[in-house]
């Protein structure tokens, strides 16, 4: 089969080392890849939970790659280091080009190191928001949440972020609990509209909605707080008043929720309140006549 390989000169000849080093990699390669294939297939029959099997799954994945990585830099250590002593200059201009993907490893430990967030969080970085569904040592893949940052829908598209991102840009995790969380919406009204009956009315509708689960909340953030050594805020429901702009008044409600459920609990509040009320200022000067109204047939 090799009779007539005459490109090789005749003085080619490949040392005892190197054949160790080229046996000692293949075997290395080998051996990750049934490893990760014994491990794929162990995770697919034992776990059932399709959101824990699909993060342990990228996990090993990450992991044998890992590994596959540090046992290769540790068979040619001796000759890379050997290597490197006379290609200083080629090092320098290979990172001076392939500077995003050195970023995009750095920003891959960053987010490590630091517990940033994990696979099934909701993060927003700049103004790309959505839920973690995979990550690799050179991106991130999030499905988009939104639009916006006050919107918790999937909007279908998928979203491929360069980790390189995470060096330079903050991320916000919304997802600090696994069970319960904090849910925050403005509702703006007009300085003249009968807001104080849409704070009153917001206030019920929200108590009403997380009563069900407010004590079990309660312990919960108890709980994540002893942990942490955090002192967790009140879990009651709130209305606050916030005057952005002259001539306006708005409305922030603060409730607790069930991770999953912001969305669903917004727009049940949202759609209660303002099917049964009329906030117009027609409505607070019809109000405010009733008392006068009173009084007169009172004194009559």
């Amino acid at each position: 089969m090799f009779e007539n390989v005459d490109w090789l000169p005749d003085n080619f000849v490949i040392s005892d080392a190197l054949l160790s080093l080229l046996a000692s990699t293949v075997i290395l390669i080998v051996v990750i890849f049934i490893l990760r294939a014994l491990t794929t297939r162990f995770i697919q029959r034992t776990v059932q939970s399709p959101e824990l099997r699909g993060k342990w799954l990228v996990n090993s994945r990450n992991g044998f790659l890992l590994l596959m990585l540090l046992g290769l830099v540790m068979i040619w250590g001796e000759e890379l280091r050997t290597l490197a002593l006379s290609i200083v200059a080629i090092a320098v201009a290979f990172v001076v080009a392939t500077k995003e993907l050195i970023l995009c490893f750095t920003g891959s430990i960053l987010k490590s190191g630091s517990r940033s967030f994990v696979l099934g969080d909701r993060i927003q970085i700049k103004e790309l928001r959505g839920d973690v569904i995979d990550q690799t040592l050179l991106a991130t893949t999030i499905l988009e949440v939104g639009p916006g940052k006050h919107l918790h829908q999937r909007t279908g598209r998928r979203i491929v972020i360069p980790n390189a991102l995470f060096v330079s840009e903050p991320v916000v995790n919304e997802s600090f609990t696994t069970h319960y969380d904090f849910h925050v919406f403005t509702v703006p009204f007009k300085r003249e509209d009968n807001w104080q009956a849409a704070q009153a009315a917001l206030m019920t509708s929200a108590t009403r909605h997380c009563q069900p689960y407010l004590e079990l909340v309660r312990r919960y953030m108890s709980k994540i707080g002893n942990q942490r050594g955090l002192m967790m805020p009140s879990v009651d429901p709130r209305v606050n008043i916030q005057v952005p702009v002259a001539g306006e008044i708005h409305l922030t409600v603060r409730l607790p929720v069930k991770v999953g459920e912001r969305n669903f609990i917004e727009q049940a509040i949202l759609s209660e309140v303002f099917t049964e009320n009329d906030f117009s200022p027609r409505s607070r000067e019809q109000a405010s006549s009733k008392p006068a109204q009173s009084a007169e047939a009172a004194s009559d």
